[in-house]
């Protein structure tokens, strides 16, 4: 019977490999090729596409997207958790419609999203305008840092209420009944019981928000008016206008060895090993 089953895994190891692995070795070999190859009879390897990225000037644009991308996960942590607390606290019969109304803007594409947020922030837009109405001046808001950290807030934040809310729903309300009937107020049962509880959600999230946030470049071209180059839009130019897979393709492979490096730092703190961010 386990022969047996072992058959029904084929078609996903299939699909892994056409699609996970495959392009992933694509990617790997073109950042230690040279554009001169051509074929694999003038395939020519090359470290010089990893050592350019270590000019300051890429140095500087990768610290400036993992600082962009950790504003914006600490920021979703703190809006986050509140919110999804609340949902797990909440009665079973608008818990449904809180997590509906928490995951609906989901929905809808980002890009759209982001063309939406556009159009409140800009300088004739809805926010300007309410500002003039109450006698306030106008704010240049739109194309700025700013802008840019709070759409990625605004995009990922479902990422970041969801897995918490999980493992909040999750916890033994027996052990909070224990820590009350021990007198624990609100603050210590809260500190001692219910965020160490949480953490694997907390992770979870964490990882989620960074992950995208790190690499995006949707929203700081329409929000951040590409001001402030992030590591996500240097990739996109180097293959759609300069035509330099090899070097964008170096920067892909450094982008996931930080990632992979961050998710089993996080996983350190994740003491139950349940959440998604454990890989070894």
């Amino acid at each position: 019977m386990k022969n047996r089953t072992k058959y029904f895994s084929y078609p996903y190891q299939l699909w892994m490999i056409i699609f996970i692995v495959f392009p992933s070795f694509l990617v790997l070999l073109y950042s230690i090729t040279t554009k001169q190859s051509n074929g694999l009879t003038t395939i020519q390897f090359t470290a010089e596409n990893f050592r350019k990225f270590f000019d300051p000037l890429y140095i500087n644009i990768l610290w400036d997207s993992i600082f962009l991308a950790a504003v914006s996960t600490v920021i979703c942590l703190l809006l986050g958790y509140p919110a999804a607390y609340i949902i797990s606290r909440a009665d079973l019969s608008k818990r449904s419609t809180l997590l509906f109304l928490c995951i609906l803007p989901m929905w809808m594409n980002m890009l759209l999203r982001t063309y939406a947020w556009m159009t409140i922030l800009g300088n004739n837009g809805i926010l300007n305008n309410f500002f003039e109405l109450i006698g306030l001046p106008r704010v240049n808001m739109l194309y700025t840092r700013g802008a840019t950290v709070m759409g990625m807030v605004y995009n990922f934040l479902p990422f970041m209420i969801l897995p918490v809310y999980t493992a909040l729903s999750k916890m033994d309300s027996g052990i909070l009944e224990a820590a009350d009937d021990l007198g624990a107020n609100k603050y210590i049962k809260f500190r001692k019981v219910i965020f160490p509880l949480s953490m694997p959600g907390v992770i979870s999230g964490i990882v989620m928000v960074f992950m995208p946030a790190v690499s995006t470049f949707i929203i700081p071209q329409l929000l951040g008016g590409n001001k402030n180059m992030m590591i996500g839009n240097l990739i996109e130019k180097l293959f759609i206008l300069n035509g330099d897979w090899n070097f964008g393709s170096a920067i892909s492979i450094v982008m996931m060895l930080i990632i992979l490096i961050s998710m089993s730092i996080m996983n350190r703190f994740d003491v139950d090993k349940e959440g998604g961010a454990r890989l070894w």
